[in-house]
């Protein structure tokens, strides 16, 4: 029944994409979702027209009408994807079958999360703040041409604002669950300095989850973030330095509700540092890129007592690390009708973690040619590119070796402009994700047995064939993808003939479904003031199946979507209703005991419920906003992680002062 819904609305979809004089003629288009600038795909702006990925941008306005407090709270209500959630700020997300890492090295995720077009050094996008956001560049599918290992489901670009006039905000919001947040920031632009930022602090209690009972030990002391975008313009050139920061101290660590430890807490941690220069030289015309940048990710883990679920010693503490730096260099210019940017990328890991003897290091330079050709007026564009890694992993002495590998990496697309509002697209693409230092290079004893690496280890890779249709006229956006991605090469621990634990490549996979989004602003063809805009974001997985066993690949949703309505005034009144829907998966049952068995984690949907008003407003006084949300409106008993339930319905008040 799940596969004929999906195929039937994919339809729909594809109809409304080729009959566009249903809705307007070409002289009533509007400005739609073709008609914006993407930097991710090609890593320099160009016109969404000309992209042949599936792209998804969330703006500025879509994050201000969001309950999200975090990027991954978001992706959630956005249903990007399959996601992962545990209590205490930890957030992954899965896209098409493939998922970020949730701790330390992001090269060993399958989805990759940049900041400003660089690795943001996590995976748990719980760390990453919305209140200095500008907008959220998704492209689904490979990204590994672009950015290297980690690339294969798709690639999550958050930008940060960058100031274009002055102003500034505070604000404040409380409500259930004890929970309170304060936020301060705002943006300046003087000569040819600007300045983007925002600092927020937040604390909350233990909740209860949507059957009423109360989830002890979920509360958090503090969570802080900050995010700054400091620039100087000169010469068609900008000089930059970002920095962002996040922490939480002293989260609680509840375990499964079934067995709740009181008092295990953890920290959680992650700043970076980013200075790039943009530009053009003045004697070639080409626009330049340069970067250097640095950051910390690190997380620990305290069991104070040993009456714990966990079984650990009285005061254990565990934790994991990771040191990075890294650079970026390119050239981008036009030759006739073909644009090419060519570059060099660097990136230097250095990874502890509390329970293994040594730190790992990870070093990654590679090239990268990314070419596009307009033809055809314009309508036709054909990309191809190519990218070259070197990687040098090292386990430190006495307990390691060093190891090395490389990768050649294609992509190739094209786009077409069928008409001023449609467009036809089609793209292939290969990804990869190398083998850790530990898998490749480890000797070392572990709980009693020997640690091995591996140095024959290939990477994971992965083949993905896509096309789709993308429609955007008079209010209406619409858009259709089927994708087809033969994963091979999985990296899976073993136990060798001496019983010593290690790895290699064992496991294939057919990963294939529909995505689709629909958005139409019934405001625009009837000529309201007002945006009145219903959506439908839906992903459908046909099929995510192990080559070997038949069987479906474990902690994924074969259907996620998220639907609702946006009404808006333009003058200070808005409200917003989002339904959030995540399918069952197929997971181990940690709660059964040893030997685990399989069971399946519920379907679940979540509705939430935002509102602003405008109550005052006055050129000397500023603008004051007051704000409500209702976050699971229905109270519903759901979880993302067996065990791990989630909040029942919170009511929220806030209140914004803009000057």
């Amino acid at each position: 029944m799940k596969k004929i819904y999906a195929h039937v609305i994919c339809l729909q979809l594809l109809s409304l994409a080729a009959a566009p004089s249903v809705f307007a003629t070409e002289s009533e288009n509007q400005p739609g979702m073709l008609d914006e600038v993407l930097v991710t795909a090609s890593r320099s702006e160009e016109s969404v027209k000309s992209v042949s990925a599936n792209a998804t941008i969330i703006s500025r306005e879509d994050i201000q009408q969001s309950s999200a407090a975090n990027v991954g709270d978001l992706l959630a209500e956005q249903a990007i994807g399959t996601i992962k959630k545990y209590p205490g700020n930890l957030i992954s997300v899965g896209i098409r079958g493939f998922r970020t890492d949730t701790h330390g090295n992001d090269l060993q995720g399958h989805v990759l999360i940049l900041l400003d077009g660089r690795r943001a050094g996590t995976g748990n996008l719980a760390k990453i703040l919305t209140k200095n956001i500008e907008r959220i560049e998704i492209i689904r599918g490979p990204g590994a041409v672009q950015y290297g290992s980690a690339g294969m489901g798709g690639v999550i670009n958050v930008i940060t604002r960058q100031g274009s006039d002055n102003s500034m905000f505070v604000e404040a919001r409380g409500g259930s669950f004890d929970t309170g947040e304060a936020s301060i920031g705002g943006t300046a632009l003087a000569g040819g300095l600007d300045f983007a930022g925002a600092y927020t602090y937040g604390t909350t209690g233990d909740y209860k989850t949507g059957n009423g009972d109360r989830y002890k030990n979920t509360g958090i002391d503090y969570t802080t973030g900050l995010s700054a975008n400091l620039g100087y313009s000169f010469s068609n050139s900008r000089i930059a330095m970002v920095v962002t920061s996040f922490k939480v101290d002293e989260a609680g660590n509840p375990g499964h509700l079934s067995q709740n430890d009181l008092d295990n807490t953890s920290d959680k941690e992650n700043y970076s540092a980013d200075l790039n220069y943009k530009g053009q030289c003045p004697v070639t015309g080409s626009e330049l890129l340069a970067r250097y940048f640095f950051g910390k990710d690190q997380n620990s883990w305290l069991a104070p007592t040993a009456s714990n679920a966990s079984g650990w010693d009285d005061g254990q503490e565990s934790s994991n690390k990771t040191d990075q730096q890294g650079a970026q260099f390119q050239v981008s210019n036009g030759f006739g009708p073909i644009d090419f940017t060519a570059g060099f990328d660097w990136l230097d890991y250095e990874v502890e973690n509390s329970w293994t003897p040594n730190k790992t290091t990870y070093e990654n330079p590679a090239l990268f040619l990314l070419s596009k050709g307009t033809f055809l007026d314009s309508s036709l564009s054909a990309n191809i590119g190519l990218r070259y890694d070197w990687y040098d992993v090292k386990v430190e002495e006495p307990a390691g070796r060093d190891a090395d590998d490389s990768h050649f990496t294609p992509q190739a697309g094209v786009a077409w402009m069928a008409t001023d509002s449609l467009k036809i697209r089609a793209q292939y693409g290969e990804a990869f994700m190398m083998p850790s230092a530990d898998q490749m290079a480890a000797d070392f004893t572990s709980f009693g047995s020997r640690v091995l690496g591996n140095p024959n280890l290939d990477p994971e890779t992965s083949n993905t064939y896509e096309g789709g249709v993308d429609f955007s006229q008079h209010g209406l956006d619409a858009s259709l993808t089927y994708f087809y991605t033969d994963f091979e090469d999985k990296i899976v621990s073993t136990y060798l003939a001496d019983g010593s634990k290690s790895w290699q490549n064992l496991g294939d996979a057919t990963i294939s479904g529909f995505e689709a989004e629909f958005a139409y602003d019934i405001g625009v063809p009837m000529n309201l003031a007002w945006e009145v805009r219903p959506y439908l974001n839906i992903t459908f997985l046909d099929t995510y199946e192990d080559d070997t066993s038949g069987e479906d690949l474990q902690y994924i949703s074969d259907t996620n979507f998220s639907a609702g309505l946006v009404v808006n005034n333009g003058e200070g009144i808005s409200c917003r209703l989002n339904v959030a829907y995540a399918g069952s998966q197929d997971i181990v049952d940690y709660e059964s005991g040893y030997p685990y068995q399989e069971t399946t984690l519920s379907s679940n949907t979540v509705t939430d419920f935002t509102a602003s008003w405008r109550v005052y407003e006055n050129q000397q006084a500023g603008a004051f906003t007051l704000r409500g949300e209702v976050t699971n409106l229905f109270d519903t008993d759901y979880a993302y992680v067996q065990g791990y339930p989630m909040p029942g319905r919170g009511l929220y008040l806030g209140l914004r002062w803009d000057y």
